[in-house]
C-alpha cells in the first residue's frame, strides 16, 4: 500500500498545526493560573499589613510614642539637633526613628505596589501627613549634615501621596494639619 506524498505532508502539517494550538492553549492555562496566584499572594500580603498596622497603630505603646514625638518642639534644625539629636536625647531619637522608619516602611510597601493608599488611610494615613509636615525640615537639615540624601524617601514619597489623597476629599485638610 503506497501513501501519498501529499497526504503525508498534509498530516504533518495539521499535526503541527494542532501541537501549536495545544501550547498555545497550555499558556494561556498556566498564566491564568499564575495570575490568580499573584491577586492571592497580594490579596493575602494586604490582609497581613491590614492585620498588622490594626494591631500597631491602635496599641497604647504606638500612640504614647507617636504622640511624644509629635508634640516634640523646637525653632529651627540647630534649636532640634540642641534638644534631641542622639548625643543629646537618645531617648527621643529612639523614639523619632521608630515612628519615622515606620512610615518609611510602610512608603516602601507602597511603592512596590503591595499595598494601597486606601489600606494606609485606613490604618491613619493622615497621622503619616502629620509627622511628614513636621520633620521635613529636619530630615532634610540631617539629609544635608548626616543622612543619605535618599533618608526617609519612601516615607516622603507615601506622605506626599497620602496628602493628595486626603486633600482630594477636604481641601481643606492641608490647613488643618500644622507643624
Amino acid at each position: 500500500m503506497m501513501v501519498d506524498l501529499a497526504l503525508l505532508q498534509s498530516v504533518s502539517y495539521i499535526a503541527g498545526a494542532l501541537g501549536v494550538c495545544v501550547a498555545a492553549f497550555y499558556y494561556v492555562m498556566t498564566l491564568r493560573v499564575q495570575q490568580a496566584n499573584m491577586k492571592e499572594a497580594i490579596n493575602n500580603r494586604r490582609a497581613t499589613f491590614s492585620n498588622n498596622m490594626s494591631q500597631y497603630a491602635c496599641s497604647e505603646e504606638w500612640v504614647k510614642m507617636f504622640l511624644d514625638v509629635i508634640h516634640m518642639k523646637w525653632s529651627d534644625f540647630d534649636d532640634f539637633k540642641k534638644k534631641y539629636d542622639s548625643q543629646i536625647n537618645p531617648e527621643y531619637t529612639a523614639k523619632r526613628a521608630a515612628v519615622l522608619s515606620r512610615y518609611d516602611l510602610i512608603g516602601r510597601q507602597y511603592k512596590a505596589g503591595l499595598i494601597n493608599l486606601d489600606d494606609i488611610g485606613a490604618a491613619g494615613g493622615y497621622t503619616m501627613v502629620i509627622a511628614w509636615r513636621k520633620f521635613k525640615p529636619i530630615i532634610e537639615g540631617y539629609r544635608g549634615s548626616e543622612y543619605p540624601r535618599d533618608a526617609y524617601s519612601d516615607f516622603e514619597y507615601v506622605a506626599t501621596a497620602m496628602m493628595r489623597k486626603l486633600s482630594e476629599s477636604d481641601p481643606d485638610f492641608v490647613n488643618k494639619v500644622k507643624n
